[in-house]
């Protein structure tokens, strides 16, 4: 199992909206090969941070629903709300 840290930043004003379209893009995510579960978390006291922490069963199942046609439909309303890109970073057990 791997998990996924994707960090974003939102534009003021438009967390709500994040929220909403956030909400959708993990409705499609759960339907997913490979998917395992994941959660968003709100930095402190900067409520423009999020952090999602996503578990896939591997990363050819990441890799799939990163190149998805549906991860990029979702992602074409997240991204304007976002000041910068997203960061991701992939993160496995080690042994």
């Amino acid at each position: 199992m791997i998990k996924i840290i994707i960090e974003r930043r939102i534009m003021p004003g438009l967390e709500e909206e994040y929220e909403e379209a956030a909400r959708e893009a993990m409705r499609f995510s759960l339907g997913a090969r490979g998917f395992v579960g994941g959660e968003t978390l709100v930095e402190r006291g900067r409520s423009d941070r999020r952090l999602m922490i996503v578990k896939w069963r591997d990363l050819n199942a990441w890799n799939e629903w990163y190149t998805s046609e549906e991860r990029a439909r979702v992602m074409q309303r997240i991204l304007p709300l976002l000041t910068e890109d997203e960061t991701i970073r992939v993160y496995e057990p080690s042994y």
